[in-house]
């Protein structure tokens, strides 16, 4: 086992442990490239714009494609040709002016995703969720521990800041305090939380926010099509154990070995002063208990709307779950899955004393989203000028003319697309943001080789979230960063990266492995009413 440095000077622990050679020519590109870009408000206003400059010259040389779907489809262009529509001509400003605000407020994600978190932010509130980490965790045997952090990591998911803030620091306190590096605390909880951010047992606010954003591109092929939150659910779950048993296996026999034994003159002063660690009290044990009671007893009701055949929530006409108001309103349920455990939580421990606490757990959570409802606005009025204008069909059916062309049909695509993910993921950390731009051209090309929505969005999500833990773009790597500096005083970019990238690597293998077994292997769907071919 290799010992960290005793070296009292942080810059020489940095420059031992970082990487070197091709590799650390690879990271310095990556963040210099990173840092070329504008902020992803800037971006979707530039690809706004630019889609309406690449329409008009489009426009002007009449560009075109063969419409593939068969005769007599409702979508199919009376003239059998999908033509590029110009928005820089009157009609076009026309467009833009009269749906400026239509595009934003329809935009599905918006909505979905505001509806989630206003009972995600009871619970938040509350404490209920900061509780059940801390419970999950500090009960684990030692043994255990390091499954116990990635497993919690995982579940934090569900409301992705909270890992991130609660966790991750939370886990280098818990390995600090039973005479582990915490560094390899922090890295196995901020595996869990980032690289493993679509794996969980529970529908989260992610979930119909990508679903949306699904959907809006599989209209560019298919305008009835529908994307419900769920769609992905079976994947994810399976994924949950599968990231757990990787996240472990890295940490013990790659992460830590190299890390070593702990050097506590290299911390911070006060870095072994944390607070965060203290056991569950009587009165947060009672409010677990209640909440768990609540969380069972909402599960019955939503079982007993479903479950029977003459669940209210069945399709009414077919008394299916296939297109039933239950998958449909999944952001519904999602809401009151986490607003109702929170308020009794919230009851239990005395957090919540009035309706006011409610009000304020949610208003603190729509206040946090101010950023994203400006991100939204640019991305919304890109996405709709990339339909109106008909360039995603276009490219759509030219990819798939070019890959049909060169026998790059088969399931061997989603590698590609899969790979093509995580390096944009390097880029552009914000998986909202990633697939509103990359969606409308993806969704429609693999769509007419034959492969769902749905599945396309699970195979896009490996790539997501398995980079997340290497790129500075990642919105709470400087988090990550300014963490970790508790315990390596002045450590670097390139020591964090480093030290996750194992994490990164066998993440990735290991899930498109369980990807293509799952889906082609085993002909499994990835979610309740997900197909796998589409057509």
């Amino acid at each position: 086992m290799t010992e960290f440095s005793t070296s009292d000077n942080p810059s020489e622990q940095h420059d031992e442990q970082a990487p070197s050679g091709l590799f650390a020519r690879f990271l310095n590109a990556v963040e210099w490239l990173g840092n070329l870009l504008p902020h992803p408000v800037t971006l979707f206003a530039l690809f706004a714009l630019g889609v309406v400059v690449i329409s008009g010259i489009a426009g002007w040389f009449e560009l075109s494609v063969v419409d593939p779907r068969p005769e007599g489809a409702a979508d199919r262009s009376p003239t059998g040709e999908i033509a590029a529509v110009s928005l820089m001509n009157a009609e076009g400003l026309r467009m833009i002016v009269e749906n400026l605000v239509s595009n934003f407020v329809e935009f599905v994600p918006l909505g979905t995703v505001l509806v989630a978190l206003l009972g995600v932010g009871v619970a938040e509130h509350s404490g209920l969720l900061s509780a059940t980490i801390r419970a999950v965790v500090l009960k684990a045997p030692d043994k255990w521990l390091t499954t116990a952090v990635v497993f919690a990591g995982v579940l934090s998911n569900t409301a992705s800041e909270m890992g991130y803030v609660v966790l991750v620091p939370l886990a280098a306190v818990i390995f600090l305090a039973v005479g582990r590096h915490p560094l390899v605390g922090m890295a196995a909880a901020f595996a869990g939380v980032s690289a493993g951010y679509s794996a969980n047992l529970l529908i989260g606010t992610v979930d119909p926010l990508l679903a949306g954003i699904t959907e809006e591109a599989a209209h560019l092929i298919d305008s009835e099509y529908m994307v419900h939150p769920a769609v992905n659910w079976y994947f994810m779950i399976v994924s949950t154990f599968v990231i757990t048993i990787v996240g472990t296996l890295v940490t013990t026999y790659l992460v830590e070995p190299r890390m070593g034994e702990y050097d506590a003159s290299a911390a911070r002063e006060g870095a072994d002063d944390e607070r965060s660690m203290e056991p569950l009290t009587d009165r947060e044990w009672r409010g677990l208990k209640w909440a768990a009671v609540s969380v069972l007893a909402v599960s019955a009701l939503f079982a007993l709307s479903v479950v029977p055949e003459w669940g209210v929530l069945r399709n009414p006409e077919t008394g299916d779950v296939l297109n039933s108001p239950f998958l449909r309103g999944m952001v519904a349920l999602i809401f009151v899955f986490f607003l109702v455990p929170g308020v009794v939580y919230g009851w239990a421990t005395g957090s919540i004393k009035s309706d006011k606490d409610i009000v304020d757990g949610m208003a603190e959570a729509m206040s946090s989203l101010g950023l994203y409802i400006v991100l939204v606005f640019f991305a919304a009025q890109f996405v709709a000028f990339f339909g109106w204008t008909q360039l995603g069909a276009i490219f759509a059916v030219s990819g798939a003319d070019f890959l049909t062309g060169i026998g790059l049909t088969g399931p061997i695509i989603f590698v590609f697309f899969i790979l093509i993910c995580c390096c944009v993921n390097l880029m552009l950390g914000s998986a909202s943001a990633q697939w509103a731009m990359t969606a409308p051209i993806f969704v429609p090309m693999l769509m007419l080789l034959g492969y769902s929505p749905e599945v396309i969005q699970a195979a896009y999500r490996i790539g997501d979230s398995t980079t997340n833990i290497i790129t500075p773009m990642m919105s709470y790597f400087g988090l990550i960063l300014a963490f970790a500096d508790r315990y390596q005083k002045d450590i670097g970019i390139g020591t964090v990266i480093s030290l996750m990238l194992p994490y990164s690597i066998f993440f990735l293998l290991s899930w498109m492995i369980l990807f293509f077994l799952w889906v082609f292997g085993l002909g499994l769907p990835v979610g309740p009413a997900a197909p796998t071919y589409y057509g």
